[in-house]
Formats: C-alpha cells, structure tokens, sequence
C-alpha cells in the first residue's frame, strides 16, 4: 500500500496535494499496490468533503488521522501520528506536496520511522528501487539519485507533474485513526493566529506581476496592481523592494521569500539573481520587462520586453482594459 498525505486550503485539496496523489497513483500502478490519502482534523464530520475529490484520482480510501491533537497542525504530534499509521497499515511509501508543512511533516515521519526521505522532487519514476530527480541547492541544481527502504518517502515539487484525474472513479472509504500520542511528547503548541488577508495567494495565483528595483518606489507598485487586478493575479515583489520598504516580505519571490508556479509570471524591472530565479522558476511562462538586455532573468525569460517598466506597463494596462471592455459589450 501507498499513502499520499493531503493538505487542505480554503476549504479544498491544495494543487499541490492533488499533483502529489497523481504522482502517488503512478507509483501505486507501477508496483501494482494500492492508493491510499492520509489528512487530519479533529472528527470525521467533514470526511466527505475531503473523500468527495479523491475519489476522481484513483484514492481507495481515506485515513483520517483524528483526535484533539489533530485539530491544529503540530509537526511533532502529526509526524508521529503518521509513523504509527504506517506502522498500522504495513505502506511501503509515503508521498507528500513540498510546501513548508509537507517537508517538516514528512522529515518528522522519517525521522519517527527511521526511514528515507527525499524532499523537493520534481520526478520519482517506480521499481524496486524508486529513481528520482530532486532540487538541491534552494533550486538551482538537479541531483539525480535513487530511494530504497522499507518506506520510502518522497515530497512532491510545487508544479512538477499535472494533476491528472485517473480513468475510473470509484467511492473512497473513510477509515478513522486515533493516533496513541503520550502526553509527555514535547511539541510545539499554536500561541497566536493572524489573518493573511482574503484572496489569492502568490503560491496559488495564476499570474503573478512581480516587481525589482526597476519600479522605483513604493508608488510605483500601482500600476503592478492594477494589472495584476484586470487579469486576476497578485503582485510580488524582489528582496530589494522587500528591503526598500516597498513591499511587505508576504509578497517577496524567491529562495527566502515565496516559490510560485504562476501560469504567468511578469518580471518588472527585476534583474534576476539566483536567489530570485529559484523562486520564479516554477512558472510555466515567464515575460520580462527591463531596460537592460543582458540581465539574467531577461536571459532566461520565455519573453521579454526591453524599455522602461514606467512606459511599458501602463501600455499594457490601457490594452488589457480595453479587450476587456470590448469583450463585456
């Protein structure tokens, strides 16, 4: 059996959970084992919510790890509750998305379990032994390697495969697993809870207008949201506008900041270090907007306009606007 761990995100699966599960079922199929999803909450009244999408992915059944210390997340506590799930169900892997919960929850499993863990792949193919490819280095290296054990555990890249629904559905079963969790276990406890704010999110948006150096003040952000606004996306922003002021660090792209899988990125006068290019470098289509034709992030840009952002953006704005209201008469 293989498990694929879920996370949920206002209230659904996250993209990353569902590429997760498509990876898992093609490890599952390829070992001829079955799929099954773990998540936590606290009771099983929302069960079926979580059981309704899976079942379009080829999931068997759902674990749902319960109990009072499933209500909030605890990488301690979740990481053994899911050690003695694997312990329970006899898996032979573990897949998980690789977003900053997924790494911590799956290194607390490996470490629990004392097994492999390979984290940031953006390919496992199946076999007695798994091969994999995996980021290394914040992103700007590839290492090929293989996993053997007797669990193996991988986390899944953020934009690596296409959530792919399987051929067949079939109704997934809700199993319920109160973890056995000593109290003296020491773990770390939620203190405070702040709101982020309603709307899209840099990791979930599809587009995504980012803006360096190049934009030249906090006030020059405006036209980046007001495009950002016409086509749906959120505005992000390079560690020098962070620095600046210009920009809170919730909007920063990059090794220390946020990585995006974008359907479309716009880079607004940003130069494009490394540490910027690991965070971006998920997006499916990249457009640069610089004056400068030799910077690395025009380099390496699918697009790229040469001219100054303060001249290109409002052109573009004033085009997207227009197609819009054309296509709204």
């Amino acid at each position: 059996m293989l498990l694929v761990v879920v996370e949920e995100q206002a209230g659904s699966l996250s993209g990353g959970s569902l590429e997760a599960v498509s990876c898992a079922r093609e490890l599952a199929e390829g070992s001829a084992e079955a799929l099954h999803a773990v998540a936590f909450a606290e009771n099983t009244d929302h069960a079926a919510d979580l059981a309704a999408p899976l079942s379009k992915y080829g999931v068997a059944a759902l674990h749902l790890l319960t109990g009072e210390a499933m209500a909030e997340y605890c990488p301690e506590l979740w990481g053994r509750a899911i050690a003695e799930l694997i312990e329970h169900t006899d898996a032979t892997g573990l897949v998980g998305p690789a977003s900053d919960r997924g790494n911590e929850l799956l290194a607390h499993a490996a470490a629990r379990t004392g097994q492999p863990f390979a984290s940031n792949c953006v390919a496992v193919e199946p076999g007695e032994v798994w091969t994999l490819t995996r980021l290394r280095g914040g992103g700007i290296l590839l290492e090929d390697a293989e996993l053997s054990g007797q669990v193996r555990i991988v986390s899944l890249a953020q934009g690596a495969v296409e959530p792919v629904e399987a051929a067949t559905t079939h109704e997934v079963a809700v199993r319920e697993f109160t973890p056995t969790l000593g109290e003296s276990l020491p773990h770390s406890s939620l203190a405070e809870r702040t709101s982020r704010g309603s709307g899209i999110t840099l990791a979930t948006a599809p587009v995504v207008v980012s803006g360096g150096r190049g934009v030249g003040s906090a006030e020059g952000f405006a036209a980046l949201e007001e495009l950002a606004e016409l086509v749906g996306g959120a505005v992000g922003c390079s560690r020098v506008a962070t620095n600046n002021g210009w920009r809170p660090h919730s909007d920063q792209v990059g090794l220390t900041g946020t990585k995006i899988a974008a359907d479309l990125y716009i880079a607004c006068g940003i130069s494009g270090a490394t540490q910027h290019w690991v965070g971006c470098m998920g997006a499916k289509t990249i457009l640069a907007i610089n004056t400068d034709p030799e910077a690395p992030l025009v380099s390496r840009a699918d697009y790229a306009v040469i001219g100054d952002v303060h001249d290109v953006l409002p052109a573009v704005v004033e085009r997207v606007r227009a197609r819009r209201e054309a296509a709204a008469s």
